[in-house]
């Protein structure tokens, strides 16, 4: 029997299914969330500490009822992270309502929605540990990612707001800013020449990360190893921050 449970959204894939990788290596159960239904099945097959689900993030009550099915069938959360993202890009000036209210949607309120529930069990077994995945672009803009950055931006306050008001029960609620990081989500820019010589141009480090190189601080913040550390933004960006974000338009 797993020592410990995890939740996992968006973890069928990218810095979700790396963070689950690391956290079955441990000996860890990893319950996922992600709405590509396929990709979980699979996963499930080839993974005993693998359970999945498929769950719209921003549809309260199937966050509800999937961290009822963790509880339910494992008995506590003892990690949850909250990973789950994308966005449709655009300039301010042009952008539908539409597409930012997905976006906003999407990044922002899925994860104040898990915090919400998820915060909820940890409070009844008095703690667990919150791991958010917000971006670079909570503190670096860009252009097409008005809704992006400012929702990434919200996740990070929001991070800081549970951390507050949950450490009374125990809990812990941590974020991680990644930089670029090659996965499904950023092909579309990194699959272009031009654009990802500007990125390479940017990064200290000149490439992008992997996702294993998320997962492993975010699964450290989850950890005894880290039990002072609270409230806390991790920058994990190859040195990029310290450079600014390159020109998009191509």
């Amino acid at each position: 029997m797993a020592k410990e449970t995890a939740i996992i959204t968006g973890g069928a894939s990218g810095i979700g299914l790396a963070i689950a990788q690391e956290l079955m290596s441990q000996g860890i159960q990893v319950v996922a969330c992600d709405l590509n239904e396929e990709a979980l099945n699979k996963l499930c097959q080839a993974n005993e500490l693998y359970d999945g689900k498929k769950v719209d993030v921003t549809d309260e009550e199937q966050v509800k009822d999937f961290v009822d099915y963790v509880v339910s069938k494992h008995g506590r959360i003892d990690r949850s992270f909250h990973v789950a993202g994308a966005s449709k890009p655009g300039l301010i000036i042009e952008q539908p309502l539409e597409d930012w209210n997905f976006t906003v949607n999407l990044v922002l309120n899925g994860v104040f929605l898990f915090t919400k529930y998820v915060g909820q069990q940890m409070k009844k077994q008095k703690g667990g540990k919150i791991v958010n995945i917000s971006s670079l672009n909570a503190h670096v803009p860009m252009f097409f990612g008005a809704a992006y950055s400012s929702a990434k931006a919200g996740v990070e306050m929001l991070t800081k707001n549970a951390a507050l008001e949950l450490a009374d029960y125990g809990i812990n609620v941590n974020v991680i800013l990644p930089g670029l990081v090659n996965t499904p989500l950023t092909a579309g820019l990194t699959g272009d020449e031009t654009i990802n010589g500007r990125f390479k141009e940017r990064i200290p480090a000149k490439r992008g990360g992997d996702p294993k190189e998320i997962a492993q601080p975010a699964v450290f913040l989850s950890s005894e190893g880290a039990s002072y550390i609270n409230g806390t933004s991790l920058v994990v960006d190859g040195g990029w921050e310290v450079t600014g974000y390159p020109d998009l338009r191509v």
